[in-house]
């Protein structure tokens, strides 16, 4: 199906898939480390929930870890691209995937 056929909703380049795992979040600019929780996840990017709002345009190095290898799921250079302050006192940072690091 192309992405005229498609309801308006889902008009995406990747397919979003909603996950809740564990994150790992390094800002590029400084030595600042935050843990969190990955929302969603598709080939250009994710949706993060953190502690800490952070600007947008800020790099980060994003790291889902695997529960089964000593090696990363998933290792990425990402920009925020959106940034929403939850009720709950959380941030969710909308991010841009970059490069994806091995």
């Amino acid at each position: 199906m192309n992405l005229a056929n498609q309801d308006y909703s889902e008009k995406r380049n990747f397919i979003r898939m909603k996950i809740d795992t564990p994150v790992e979040v390094s800002v590029s600019s400084d030595d600042t480390s935050l843990s969190g929780t990955c929302r969603d996840l598709s080939g250009g990017g994710m949706l993060i929930e953190v502690d800490k709002a952070l600007p947008v345009g800020t790099e980060l190095e994003v790291t889902i870890n695997s529960e089964h290898s000593q090696h990363p799921m998933l290792k990425a250079i990402t920009t925020i691209a959106r940034v929403q302050a939850n009720h709950s006192g959380t941030c969710t940072l909308g991010l841009k995937i970059q490069q994806m690091l091995s």
